[in-house]
């Protein structure tokens, strides 16, 4: 037999366990108020660094924007680092390496919390930015609002923007090792977030933001303050038997009928999840106009239902959709083509047009067919043609979708519009002699308008915030539907603030001739509602309680009254006392399967809530009801903590505390002063399993828990009586001594017995754990780990059940086996971020830790996941080498093939392209080549031959070889190579924009730009009709001087190489015409020094290529 005791008590047991105080751990990622990712952070001492700011007086909100240059910034040292405090109370908190992320962390601090009275609070409204000191256009920024408090001093953003970014000198954001930092706060004086309250204030209430949602929410407000919208969601038909998770109407239903009933904001669970949308993935994949046209089209199928149809069928066409015609009309021939088109919202242009008229006027703006764009018209061949849009009708709720967010083909990304954007009050589309009507048009119906709600995007491209201004019954009174707060606004809050564009903040001494500061609103409107006043009064109808299914109402009301109850319950908690009831039958159930060291888990034990004051007998009288055994055969038993913090049960109640309350029994028993007595219930039972009354307990009579292990099924089964463990316990295992008494062996109430079948001699059967001990040794160290490719992150590929203690050998083992690969060493794995829940960015080298649990520990959380790569070379071989990525481009044939060399570690570029020569095809045997490095259509160093590859980056730069041209080889001594880069201007931003494959040239002493021109166009082999359109200039850091034909070229460039040449070169100008490259700079670490998987060493891949 095994005996599990604790160990002997070290010191006199506390009144609790006490958690031990030590460093603070890095905090989890968490949803945030904003739809960033925005979290708490910790906070520490200041330190200096040289800062401006610039405020305006404190008014409400008192408003201050700030400037933080930081110097020698790669060699901040500190994890933290932190600005002075300017006006508003405020400082900057960064972590330049990352608060344990790959991403750059920048947050907003109080900076004088500690030293604020007590339940101090200040609610901003701010935004931080990195500025790009090169294109301020390209300047990061994120804002968000927060409620700062002593608990939550700080606030910002853990992934502000990736490290990657942030160091690369290219990109304009850390220039002569200094990175600028902004600011930009409002504090507002308010009434205090958490009793503030919606209804009471205005008559409405809010909705909980579930992470993610508060685009959503504020399109819900929106269409639950249209009134005949209201109404006709309430009449579809829905069943009592419906569930409002699996049925959108019904779950619009309850969202409605809450917001209208309830005092409390509303939650939007039930609704997301019935059309599909139930992860924090699933709204970041979306936007408003989707989530819009979700549920117009799934709320109009379910107003259909039947052949027959119902009281609402075509309510949505009825109130959102409106028809236009896209029309061709050929000039010189008879031809016409017309296609009528319906619309539930229109989408408006923002970027070039001041306002919605302007926006308008674009929509219907006639676009010529001429040229090489002629209309090819049926039985007339190529015609110059107009083609347009007119409108038929407008609908009687006109939804406006903005174009905040366009798609720039320069920056190959998504940006947000800023510009200012106005929009009007009372909107007349009838203007100018109803020119955005189609001659056909029905001009009976007066298309005037009335704003009804304003939709606003706050902060930038990547993360943001959304709310709504709402007038609900079209009176001069706006509201703001911020997720859970409603707040009464003016007008000029909903309308003009919401335009965009820039706003100036007064000037700090006007005294002084100082240019005022201008800076960008990052909070504008980007979805308008109109109502069209002829169909008002149809719209704004009045919705009661009669509009309402009964079954409906029976069923809110009902989850209205459960609400109330449970919040009675918590108000009454302290006169409660829950007593949960441990039973031999709650430990046969839980032994061996969810509890091995612990006996029964008390969350899943009968649970009894009685007043305090009865008295002990009352509740032996409900077990009595509740399992039909009799007051008489009852004995109960309480638990105390051991040394070891686990509970056991210690001894039985006396006559006396039976005659207690159950209230100062609680208190005798816990000293915790929590509202739980646990307690565990001792029946016997005779041979005819009755009940039998309890035997005496002298002091020599032990209660003792017995477990049988059988080792041939790794089993272990209740066979006594247990106890419940409440933290994982440091169990001793002992062998007991047959021989000697309980007494003798030490044991007392409440230990384990653990025994099993003595093994046979002669057998042959083998098992894995033969005893207790290496059996709970098993279990304490088990360990399922989900493996999952490196090429598929998010995707679990198979699971395996290992030992914490496993070696790295034998974890890489068992992979293997699983995989079926032949050689373990080919193994290669890779740790989890708990925090950015990806791949680390370094795999895990070749025998680099020790155990299973060192593979899965990040910082102060333990993971499951690992990531495997299945290699052609052993690991560590592959480690002594170095794998470089090089697109080679053909000197005579127009593509480029992409090669892995894969050489030791202290090869050089020598080494590298006499490996190249023996993959490419060459254009002579005697061709020379040479290695480029490229970076955003750059030539930034040609690599010298010696230079060792082991430092060479690929992940962001790509590597180019290519022959040297016969020219390059004999230069004169007044010749010059010169950097040759195609660009474009971006007519907007009067900015560079550089595309395509740069090259070098070799250009004479007194050779002129018309002789250079023909040179370049019989390499690039550009036809005659699209070279005439290039222009050519001398360029210089980003600023084009355009030359003539007769311009001698070489005199615009420098003498020598310097560092920075790349920055002069002689521009090609055009459009980009060519097709996108897959190859270009890799983004992704994975790529970095990683061979191809399952596929020969020479693999090549072919792309085609264009010289422009």
């Amino acid at each position: 037999m095994t005996m599990m005791t604790p160990p002997p008590p070290l010191e006199p047991e506390e009144d609790e366990m006490l958690v031990p105080h030590g460093p603070e751990l890095p905090p989890a990622p968490a949803p945030a108020a904003a739809d960033a990712t925005v979290q708490p952070m910790e906070v520490v001492a200041q330190t200096e660094t040289a800062s401006t700011a610039d405020s305006q007086p404190a008014e409400d909100p008192q408003t201050s924007r700030f400037t933080w240059t930081i110097e020698n910034f790669t060699r901040i040292n500190a994890k933290k680092h932190y600005s002075d405090a300017f006006v508003v109370g405020g400082r900057v908190l960064i972590f330049p390496k990352g608060n344990n992320v790959d991403h750059f962390s920048m947050y907003l601090d109080v900076a004088d919390s500690a030293n604020l009275p007590y339940g101090w609070s200040r609610y901003a409204h701010f935004s931080l930015a990195v500025v790009n000191q090169i294109q301020q256009k390209y300047t990061i920024r994120k804002d968000t609002q927060h409620q700062f408090n002593a608990r939550e001093s700080d606030w910002g953003f853990t992934s502000f923007m990736p490290l990657s970014e942030l160091y690369d000198p290219s990109r304009g954001y850390l220039v002569d090792d200094t990175v600028v930092v902004e600011a930009e706060v409002a504090v507002r004086k308010m009434v205090d977030y958490w009793t503030y309250d919606s209804k009471k204030e205005t008559g409405f209430v809010g909705l909980k933001n579930q992470g993610a949602t508060c685009y959503m929410n504020s399109l819900l407000q929106t269409l639950y303050h249209i009134p005949y919208f209201r109404k006709a969601v309430y009449h579809m038909p829905t069943t009592e038997n419906d569930m409002p998770s699996g049925s959108i109407p019904l779950a619009l239903q309850s969202l409605f009928y809450k917001l209208q009933y309830s005092d409390n904001s509303v939650a939007t669970k039930e609704l997301t999840k019935s059309f599909g949308w139930d992860t924090y993935d699933s709204f970041m994949q979306h936007d408003v106009q989707e989530l819009n046209r979700v549920l117009s089209e799934k709320l109009e199928d379910k107003m259909k239902v039947t052949d027959l149809g119902t009281v609402v069928e075509g309510t949505i066409e009825q109130l959102f959709e409106g028809h236009h015609i896209n029309y061709i009309e050929c000039i010189n021939v008879d031809y016409k083509s017309n296609r009528k088109e319906s619309f539930y919202d229109l989408q408006l242009d923002v970027k070039g047009c001041r306002d919605v008229y302007a926006s308008f006027d674009k929509y219907v703006e006639v676009e010529r067919l001429e040229g090489d764009n002629k209309y090819q018209a049926e039985n007339h061949g190529l015609q110059d043609a107009k083609k347009g849009v007119l409108f038929l009708d407008f609908p009687p709720v006109l939804q406006l979708q903005l174009k905040r967010f366009e798609y720039d083909y320069m920056r190959d990304t998504m940006v947000k519009i800023n510009d200012r954007y106005e929009f009007p009050l009372q909107l007349d589309l009838d203007r100018d002699d109803g020119k955005y009507l189609a001659p056909d048009a029905d001009r009976s119906i007066r298309n005037l308008y009335a704003l009804h709600s304003v939709l606003v995007h706050s902060g930038g491209v990547h993360g943001g915030h959304y709310y709504a201004f709402i007038r609900p019954t079209l009176s001069d009174q706006w509201y703001k539907f911020d997720d859970e707060r409603v707040t009464k606004e003016d007008t000029k809050k909903a309308l003009e603030e919401q335009y965009g564009g820039e706003e100036e903040l007064p000037q700090i001494n006007p005294g002084f001739n100082n240019a005022p500061f201008k800076f960008t609103k990052y909070s504008n409107a980007y979805m308008l509602v109109y109502i069209r006043e002829s169909d008002k009064d149809k719209i704004m109808c009045n919705v009661d309680e009669k509009d309402i299914a009964e079954h409906l109402r029976i069923r809110l009301k009902k989850e209205q009254e459960e609400k109330e109850h449970k919040k009675k319950e918590k108000a009454e908690a302290h006169l409660y006392t829950i007593i949960k009831v441990a039973r031999d039958e709650n430990l046969k159930e839980q032994i061996g399967k969810d509890m091995y060291f612990d006996l029964v888990d008390h969350e899943k034990v009968r649970s009894f809530r009685i007043q305090k004051q009865l008295p002990f007998s009352t509740f032996k009288e409900e077990v009595a009801k509740e399992y039909g055994i009799p007051v008489q055969f009852q004995r109960f038993w309480l638990w105390a903590k051991r040394q070891n913090h686990t509970y056991r049960p210690n001894r039985p109640l006396s006559p006396t505390e039976e005659t207690q309350s159950v209230g100062q029994l609680r208190e005798v028993s816990n000293k915790a002063h929590n509202a739980e007595l646990k307690l565990f219930l001792e029946v016997e039972l005779g041979p005819d399993l009755r009940p039998l009354p309890p035997p005496e307990k002298s002091k020599e009579e032990i209660l003792l828990f017995f477990k049988l292990y059988n080792p041939e099924k790794e089993e272990i089964s209740f066979v006594g009586r247990l106890f419940e463990i409440k933290f994982e316990p440091n169990v001793m295992c002992e062998h007991i001594d047959k021989k000697i008494t309980f007494r003798g062996s030490q044991l007392e109430d409440g230990d384990i017995i653990c025994f099993q079948k003595s093994p046979v001699a002669d057998s042959d059967a083998q098992v894995r754990y033969p005893d207790v001990p290496s059996y709970l040794e098993y279990v304490h160290n088990r360990q399922v780990v989900h493996f999952r490719s490196l090429e598929k992150p998010k995707d679990d590929d198979f699971f395996l059940e290992l030992s914490k203690l496993h070696t790295y050998d034998d974890v890489v083992e068992r992979v293997a086996r699983q995989l079926n690969v032949d050689d373990p060493a080919k193994i290669r794995l890779t740790s989890h971020n708990c925090y950015s829940q990806q791949p680390k960015p370094q795999p895990i080298r070749y025998r680099g830790v020790e155990h299973l649990l060192d593979m899965l520990i990040h910082y102060n959380q333990t993971s499951d996941i690992l990531y495997y790569e299945v290699l052609d070379i052993p690991l560590p071989e592959l480690q002594c080498l170095k794998t470089l990525k090089v697109a080679f481009h053909h000197a005579t044939k127009d593509e480029v093939v992409i090669h892995s060399i894969r050489l030791p570690k202290n090869s050089t570029i020598a080494d590298v392209i006499s490996d190249l020569k023996t993959k490419v095809e060459l254009s002579s045997p005697t061709a020379e080549l040479r290695l480029l490095e490229v970076f955003y259509h750059k030539i930034y160093k040609i690599f010298p031959l010696h230079e060792k590859i082991e430092n060479i980056n690929d992940q962001y730069w790509t590597l180019r070889a290519e022959e040297i041209p016969e020219e390059e080889k004999n230069l004169g001594p007044h010749d010059r190579l010169i950097h040759v880069y195609h660009f474009m201007k971006d007519p907007l931003q009067n900015q560079i924009q550089n595309f395509g494959d740069p090259f070098y040239l070799a250009i004479r002493e007194s050779e002129t730009l018309d002789k250079v021109k023909e040179r370049i166009q019989k390499k690039l082999q550009v036809p005659d009709e699209e070279f005439c359109k290039w222009k050519f200039a001398f360029i210089s850091m980003n600023r084009p001087d355009y030359l003539e034909d007769s311009d001698v070229v070489s005199t615009r460039f420098q003498r020598r190489d310097v560092y920075g040449a790349w920055e002069q070169y002689l521009g090609l100008e055009h459009t980009d015409t060519a097709p996108k490259r897959a190859y270009t700079a890799n983004q992704n670490r994975h790529t970095y020094e990683k061979p191809q998987n399952s596929t020969p060493l020479n693999t090549t891949t072919s792309l085609a290529s264009s010289k422009f």
